[in-house]
């Protein structure tokens, strides 16, 4: 199976990593900085392309891209029009406008765009435990995404912001373990720390309350200075029972109990190290994907939902009140 990749930054390059690691897979890889395209072909002994158009003329089976955000909805649409398979980093486009029109072209397209939570085996129990009615009837949703230190200034002054950047991932993994929709969502922030976030207008710590359709209330936190190290988490809290994702001995949260030792890890640091195996199993599943023995796991119409939800907590945060899923659609 030969797959193409678009993009070799640190994202990219680790994508390169694990699909020359995966059995059966011929890596054909292209950036647009040449001494990054001879990197990975010297390290793994991947295939070049000159520029993206080359790649897709070059026989491929599917295509991963990991390039820049702005270059994601040119770059799925031109692979979809070649008629492959496409794997694509979140988010689908810069915003969710522009997002819902990559989805409308894509309609009967085979896409996974790259939440790779959902391959975590944590967050993937902690699914089945709802499905199966574990936990009883579900009433309050706790996610966590806490960075140790905030990107590069010129990373946050294009992200968009912590709700389309960070938050985004809390939100589509609320959807998929739940299978609820949200409805209503009210977010507040505090832009203390670099100046960049004051001065682009966005928050380095924000916590959102977001209603689901059944009423369950989810509550996300996200912050750029958690000292102790990356900390993603989620709480299920059920009339029956109560579980959790993310908390194993590496957890970078410490008890104040006295003689308490969990846990006894070192803290996770690195969102990279942390999703490591959820990583593989995303690829994995891709290639599944484009052998046709496998629907998407995460669709464009997956991520385009949690690029609402992202929008309704921005408008939300700036405006300091709740905002209605229904109010950010029809605005749009």
């Amino acid at each position: 199976m030969r797959i193409g990749l678009i993009g070799l930054g640190r994202i990219g390059a680790f994508h390169a990593e694990t699909l020359s690691s995966l059995p059966g897979v011929d890596l054909v890889v292209t950036d647009a900085v040449p001494a990054a395209t001879d990197r990975i072909v010297a390290k793994y002994g991947a295939e070049p392309a000159k520029d993206p158009g080359d790649l897709l003329r070059g026989n491929v089976d599917g295509v991963v891209i990991a390039a820049a955000t702005d270059a994601h909805p040119q770059l799925i649409l031109a692979a979809v029009e070649a008629g492959l398979p496409v794997f694509c980093e979140k988010p689908v486009a810069k915003g969710a406008a522009a997002a819902e029109e990559v989805l409308r072209h894509c309609a009967g397209r085979t896409v996974q765009i790259g939440y790779n939570r959902r391959f975590d085996p944590g967050f993937v129990a902690a699914r089945e435990a709802v499905r199966g009615n574990v936990l009883g009837r579900l009433h309050t949703v706790r996610s966590t995404t806490m960075d140790p230190a905030p990107p590069p200034a010129g990373y946050l002054a294009a992200s968009g912001g912590i709700f389309r950047d960070c938050s985004v991932h809390d939100f589509d993994i609320i959807r998929f373990v739940t299978g609820r929709e949200v409805v209503e969502v009210y977010a507040t922030g505090s832009s203390r720390g670099d100046r960049v976030f004051a001065d682009t207008g966005d928050a380095a710590t924000t916590a959102a309350i977001l209603t689901l359709d059944d009423e369950t209330l989810a509550v996300v936190s996200n912050t750029r200075y958690n000292g102790r190290g990356y900390d993603v988490r989620l709480e299920l809290h059920g009339t029956d029972d109560s579980i959790a994702a993310g908390l194993d001995d590496r957890l970078p949260l410490r008890s104040a109990e006295p003689g308490v030792t969990f846990p006894a890890g070192p803290p996770h640091s690195f969102f990279m190290d942390r999703f490591a195996t959820a990583y593989r199993r995303q690829l994995a599943a891709f290639t599944e994907v484009v052998a046709g023995t496998r629907e998407s796991p995460c669709t464009v119409a997956d991520a385009v939902e949690a690029q609402w939800i992202a929008e309704a907590c921005t408008v939300s945060l700036r405006e300091h009140r709740p905002v209605r899923m229904t109010e950010v659609r029809s605005a749009a």
